[in-house]
């Protein structure tokens, strides 16, 4: 009903547990937003078959469950954010269309939890993951920057004179480079190597 009300969104289906899977391949939405607990099967499992299917939809995870495993597992299985219930309902609609755009969503708490609940695993990682970002290019850092701020492809374009498939080649490049699959891993991997923090120092 929430996103109903939005005149440039249309919710082209609602299914649950099993029907889920065919719903999208019949629908092929844009978007998903996908419970973790539904009859038949969990949303974590359905997330990885979903994100199997030719021409995938952007998923985002809309749960009221947001333990610390529930967030790293479905961000490692290619969720593009994940939202709790309590979101706001104006701010909704205005999510997933960043979600449509190319956007990350997190909730505050969701970020919380992976920045500080899980940690690097020791030196060895820390300097894999730092080594990882130095492959990056002066441009692919700052563009780097931009999408862990959860910046469209326009957005980032717009903030420093690209177009947007040029930010969309510099993406491309940069999850190529850090070995990871979607923009929101690469946001984590930005943090933890602490590219945000020197971003910020750099522009106080």
């Amino acid at each position: 009903m929430i996103l109903s009300a939005a005149d440039d969104i249309e919710v082209v289906a609602t299914a649950q547990g099993a029907e889920a899977l065919e719903t999208v391949r019949r629908e092929q939405p844009d978007v998903m937003l996908l419970d973790i607990r539904m009859p038949d099967v969990d949303g974590l499992t359905l997330l990885r078959q979903v994100r199997e299917l030719p021409d995938a939809p952007i998923v985002a995870m809309l749960t009221t469950f947001d333990t610390d495993e529930y967030i790293v597992t479905a961000l490692r299985s290619g969720a593009a954010g994940f939202l709790l219930k309590d979101t706001e309902p104006d701010q909704l609609a205005q999510l997933v269309r960043s979600l449509a755009a190319g956007g990350v969503v997190m909730s505050p708490k969701a970020s919380r939890s992976m920045l500080h609940s899980h940690p690097l695993n020791g030196p060895a990682a820390d300097n894999e993951e730092a080594a990882r970002v130095g492959r990056l290019t002066d441009r692919e850092r700052e563009v780097l920057v931009l999408v862990a701020q959860g910046l469209t492809n326009a957005d980032i374009g717009a903030r420093i004179h690209l177009s947007a498939g040029t930010v969309k080649d510099h993406v491309s490049a940069i999850l190529g480079k850090l070995r990871v699959a979607s923009r929101v891993q690469a946001a984590l991997l930005a943090q933890r190597s602490g590219l945000l923090d020197a971003s910020r120092r750099g522009n106080p």
